[in-house]
């Protein structure tokens, strides 16, 4: 039997475009390709893991995850959690799901920032979920407020 390496040669492929550190931060075309309902750590709650990839130009397949507590005794994670997704599916055009699965494959686009991840190094926050094909930048002069701001207490 034949094994499944057979006849593969690392040095006939260019691996100097492989990347794992955050993507710059900026305005990226994107949508979500997978969702998932967790537990919290704590057992406390759930969360939805949004994983989202971006689809170019530029830095396409790379992805970006993000986190909503809808069910935390926290009750300010939960009200940031809806929020985000309020404007996710404002993004993608589904205003009342009810199944996570119906926010994905849509086209976006987002406003990517890099954050100091702590032990892990720099890392990417979403800020801003907007339609595809519109303007995702904030106006002139006014601040994009992190819509998912990390909380020390959160079970995570």
């Amino acid at each position: 039997m034949s094994s499944i390496l057979d006849g593969f040669n690392a040095s006939e492929h260019d691996v100097s475009t492989v990347s794992y550190g955050p993507v710059p931060a900026g305005t990226y075309e994107a949508m979500i390709i997978d969702t998932e309902t967790k537990a919290t750590k704590a057992g406390t709650g759930r969360y939805l893991e949004l994983t989202i990839e971006i689809t170019g130009p530029e830095h396409a397949g790379r992805k970006i995850w993000e986190r909503l507590n809808l069910e935390n005794p926290n009750e300010k994670a939960v009200e940031i959690a809806q929020r985000t997704l309020a404007q996710i599916c404002h993004a993608v055009g589904v205003l009342t799901p009810k199944q996570p699965e119906e926010l994905q494959h849509k086209p976006m686009q987002i406003v990517v920032a890099v954050e100091d991840g702590g032990s892990y190094g720099p890392t990417n926050r979403v800020k801003v979920f907007a339609p595809a094909g519109k303007p995702a930048k904030p106006k002139k002069g006014q601040p994009v407020k992190l819509l998912s701001e990390p909380d020390d207490e959160l079970p995570f």
